[in-house]
């Protein structure tokens, strides 16, 4: 017996099927990609990705938190679109694959909110 579930068009994706996933910018050039998410405990709900920039195979790469809010899906990419030049990303908030983002340091969070002009996904600003 054949399950339908996986056959009908839905607008949900498994995380692992995010990881990975190329970024690009809105002609087609390719960013980087998703390293990880980071989910909300409380909400559920998708607060940023970490997006690999820079590097050569995986190694040297910059690791940038970007506000969920700030991707879109391209179906025409297959891929998440951001609208961002390399001179930004550069002097994005970012960190090395070997010392993690403070995610516990509110302070941070809002300044990587304040840096690219979107407000928090706790409220306020």
């Amino acid at each position: 017996m054949t399950s339908d579930v996986m056959a009908k068009p839905h607008p949900l994706i498994a995380s692992d099927r995010v990881e990975g996933t190329a970024v690009r910018r809105p002609n087609g050039d390719t960013i980087g990609h998703i390293e990880r998410l980071m989910i909300d405990k409380v909400t559920g709900k998708v607060s940023y990705a970490i997006l690999s920039f820079g590097g050569f195979l995986g190694i040297g790469a910059n690791l940038i938190p970007l506000p969920w809010g700030r991707l879109r899906y391209s179906t025409r990419f297959e891929a998440y679109e951001l609208d961002i030049d390399d001179e930004e990303l550069k002097r994005a908030p970012s960190f090395r694959a070997d010392k993690d983002f403070d995610w516990g340091d509110r302070a941070k969070e809002a300044e990587l909110h304040r840096y690219y002009g979107m407000p928090p996904y706790w409220g306020g600003f």
